[in-house]
């Protein structure tokens, strides 16, 4: 795949030859000091990829928001299609690692799963992906996304009924809003604009008489600058609502006997480490307000954080910092060329004297060249341009190409394999023997450091009948430890006849 990456694109990684690609979210394109490209990228996870529990977590969670719809998407899956629509769902995480660029095998798309829209489009869409939880890899917990589109019954208001002429009103009055301003007030604009101009004046004066004020506001301009915010307009408003619009009580109340009402905004109570520290937390976190105050700001509160962030966007260290990081990325690679990735891969099989084996020798070793070998264990077809070893080689298992790129770009087969649970149509017809299948991996770390392949018990009906009746036919210790070699359905079909017939 030949392609310009960007940042901010999803892109296939390829970190081993025979596991599927990693998706991952380009965040940065950096040369490093040997002329080589490096990606900073974010993880995705596939369900593969978390333990078991997590994954009844999520799958409960879907099943929630399925219920909460008004007309549910998913009643008319096919099982094939169930099957597949796993093999997109991804889980986003907050884990950063850097990449060289040549691992990348080409582009993808991820999107925010869109409760509105239906599952199917996904799968009709190729290279397509989707989202709604994220996952943390260290604490190994599931969370639903902060940017999840509010669509459904739980996200809309309830509105009372209308009260009807005569009807008492009955609704708690404390929760009702407050009129803080009349537009229709008798003060013409001018009378106020005056009032407002006298407040900033009694604020800066205040600023003055204050020690702490006098020491971060040391000029007459700052204190000034600090007197005309939001804070002392909202305060000279709000007293000249309080006194029915009246100048004379509302100016006796900017400056009582003690002296003149000093208001702060978050602003001047924050000091200057609590202000770096907001910056260090909003640079690794972001607008994550619940994480900045959690872990670097505990002492404040989260309407004081959000409150001094919009606050801080106002000001020259905020446009100073933006220019900066806009030189920055202007300086940064936007974009690498990723050319055609043509070596062949470890696990791809060739011919050689009427047997198969892979291209570096290794792996599943010879495969039986009677009829073309094993059939692909997805789409169970027995021609193919090309074959890939697949699974653990002891089973000789394999794929055609169109199924390998699936497996590679999905994580999954397009129907679960003989080796996930023999679901070939052989089986239900009789003619394939798989009395002995590899267990499928969770995906949970205990599995994955087994020493030894686990296996269960599979068999069909008439495999079953043929253990007590064609004992001479089948030997059972030989067949399980061949599970590749087809048993003679038509030899054992016979024998149950006659015993049956006697």
């Amino acid at each position: 795949w030949p392609a310009n990456c960007r940042v901010t694109d999803y892109v296939f990684i390829e970190n081993s030859s025979s596991n599927p690609y990693l998706i991952r979210r380009i965040e940065e394109l950096n040369k490093t000091a040997s002329g080589n490209v490096e990606a900073k990228v974010v993880c995705f996870y596939r369900r593969r990829d978390i333990s078991h529990s997590l994954i009844q977590l999520a799958d409960k969670h879907a099943q929630d928001l399925e219920e909460e719809k008004e007309s549910p998407s998913e009643a008319d899956l096919t099982d094939k299609q169930e099957h597949q629509l796993r093999h997109r769902e991804l889980f986003l995480s907050r884990q950063y690692e850097s990449l060289p660029a040549t691992h990348i095998r080409g582009k993808c798309s991820v999107a925010l799963l869109n409760e509105t829209e239906a599952v199917l489009s996904y799968l009709d869409k190729e290279d397509m992906f989707f989202y709604s939880l994220v996952y943390d890899p260290t604490q190994k917990t599931l969370l639903a996304d902060k940017g999840e589109i509010r669509v459904g019954p739980r996200f809309q208001a309830d509105v009372p009924d209308m009260l009807q002429e005569g009807d008492s009103d009955e609704r708690d009055q404390s929760k009702l809003e407050e009129k803080l301003w009349d537009p229709d007030c008798p003060l013409s604009s001018k009378q106020i604009d005056q009032f407002l101009v006298v407040a900033r004046a009694v604020g800066t004066f205040a600023r003055a008489l204050d020690c702490s004020s006098s020491v971060r506001q040391p000029s007459l301009h700052a204190s000034a600058a600090a007197a005309s915010r939001d804070i002392t307009l909202f305060h000279a408003m709000d007293t000249l609502h309080r006194h029915g619009y009246d100048l004379s009580s509302a100016l006796s109340v900017l400056v009582p006997s003690g002296g003149p009402v000093l208001c702060r905004d978050e602003m001047e109570e924050w000091s200057a480490s609590e202000a770096a520290m907001f910056e260090e937390a909003l640079e690794k976190y972001g607008k994550d307000f619940n994480d900045i105050r959690q872990d670097f700001l505990p002492w404040k509160s989260l309407t004081s954080i959000i409150e001094y962030y919009y606050m801080w966007k106002t000001t020259d260290r905020y446009v100073q910092q933006k220019r900066l990081k806009a030189a920055e990325a202007e300086s940064k690679l936007k974009q690498v060329y990723i050319p055609t990735y043509n070596k062949p891969n470890p696990n791809q099989i060739s011919v050689t004297n009427g047997k198969m084996a892979t291209v570096n020798g290794a792996g599943p070793g010879a495969y039986h060249a009677a009829g073309g070998g094993r059939a692909c264990e997805s789409c169970y077809s027995t021609q193919s341009a090309q074959w890939y070893s697949w699974g653990p080689p002891n089973m000789q298992c394999r794929l055609c190409v169109s199924c390998w790129m699936y497996w590679k770009k999905y994580g999954g087969l397009k129907m679960p394999s003989r080796a996930e649970g023999c679901f070939s149509p052989s089986c239900r017809t009789g003619t394939h023997s798989s009395h002995m299948v590899p267990v499928r991996n969770s995906g949970s770390p205990k599995s994955s450091t087994k020493t030894k392949q686990a296996f269960l018990l599979q068999a069909t009906r008439l495999t079953k009948l043929a253990r007590h009746m064609c004992r001479d036919i089948i030997r059972l210790r030989r067949a399980a430890r061949r599970p590749f070699v087809p048993i003679n359905c038509g030899a054992i079909k016979a024998a149950c006849k006659s015993s049956f017939n006697s």
